[in-house]
């Protein structure tokens, strides 16, 4: 059903733009030819492709609101995590004893440094050679 009316959505889309580059930008479209009376003359064919054109409008926005309410509320879509990247794992500062004793300075200057020096993350992007 979703894609039948996807489909039709297109066809609706072509028409709609097919309307509108028929018509002269002055509002007279298809004035070439034709006879003074009737559908195709000037006047004619003026009412014709502006009624096509509003007609054709509403239809996609109409369209488009429904397709938009079918996508919402269709159920089983999965999402593809293919290509989904896991964060690279951090290493973290040794936190200080829980008896409350406090590390000597070289030992908090270790820590900080040990904490500092981590390894670039591999993106899998291969170097510019």
């Amino acid at each position: 059903m979703f894609t039948f009316l996807l489909v039709v959505q297109a066809i609706i889309a072509a028409a709609l733009v097919t309307v509108i580059l028929m018509q002269r930008s002055e509002g007279g479209g298809l004035t070439t030819g034709g006879s003074p009376s009737g559908l195709m003359s000037a006047r004619g064919a003026a009412d014709f492709l502006t009624r096509a054109t509003s007609v054709l409008a509403a239809l996609f926005v109409l369209m488009s609101i429904t397709l938009a309410v079918l996508a919402a509320t269709r159920g089983g879509t999965n999402v593809d995590t293919s290509l989904e990247r896991t964060a690279p794992v951090s290493q973290s500062a040794p936190q200080p004893q829980a008896d409350g004793a406090a590390l000597s300075g070289a030992e908090a200057a270790a820590a900080a440094a040990a904490a500092n020096q981590t390894a670039p993350a591999d993106n899998g992007v291969p170097l510019a050679r």
